[in-house]
């Protein structure tokens, strides 16, 4: 297989910025994870500066070994670090440099960051990079199966309701050692167009 090439550059809008994650972020992590956590119950987002100094160390590590490239996502108007998200499980099935599928996944916002256009735009960044710098074909983008606020968000979005996977990854629901079922969507190269426009035409002007 190809030697992969996930390291991402700053990626800027006009709401987010998506700075690769950094030792540096812990506090800022630490602190976007604190407040009011009731829409955290099926994500992992750390809790205080031991689990984010935890976080971010395991998520540094995935990317030294090209598993996942994460990002500090940090709101434009007061320069906030208000979360997290991630390019996970890059695949390489036609052997090129960079990877042909790859997931958006990982995804959490500070309560403050919620229901803004924070999130919509981070994901056509994201999207943008992943289809017209890397020209991968498919992006999948996941949640736990029960987490029916994260599968409309995610069906907003625009992707493709693909089906569900049963008992197919660790819950962070403290189920113990149950899987979850994961509910999968997905958009290709050939939806990526529309996709594009929905999301611009969504973000305020």
């Amino acid at each position: 297989m190809a030697m992969s090439h996930l390291a991402v550059p700053t990626l800027t809008g006009r709401y987010v910025t998506l700075e690769p994650l950094a030792i540096e972020h812990i506090a800022a992590i630490a602190l976007a994870g604190a407040g009011d956590r009731s829409t955290f119950a099926y994500t992992q987002v750390p809790d205080g500066s031991d689990e984010a100094a935890e976080y971010v160390a395991w998520l540094l590590d995935d990317a030294a070994h090209d598993r996942v490239t994460p990002f500090a996502q940090r709101r434009v108007d007061d320069a906030t670090v208000v979360g997290c998200t991630r390019f996970l499980n890059p695949l390489w099935p036609l052997g090129r440099d960079h990877p042909d599928e790859v997931e958006i996944g990982g995804t959490w916002l500070s309560f403050s960051a919620q229901r803004t256009a924070i999130n919509t735009e981070a994901k056509l960044l994201l999207l943008t990079h992943a289809f017209e710098v890397w020209n991968v074909q498919r992006i999948a983008v996941c949640a736990d199966a029960r987490n029916e606020r994260s599968r409309r968000a995610i069906e907003r979005l625009g992707p493709q309701f693909e089906g569900v996977l049963r008992r197919h990854r660790r819950s962070h629901t403290g189920d113990g050692d149950q899987l979850r079922d994961t509910a999968t969507y997905a958009i290709t190269i050939d939806d990526w167009p529309d996709v594009r426009e929905m999301l611009t035409r969504h973000l305020p002007s």
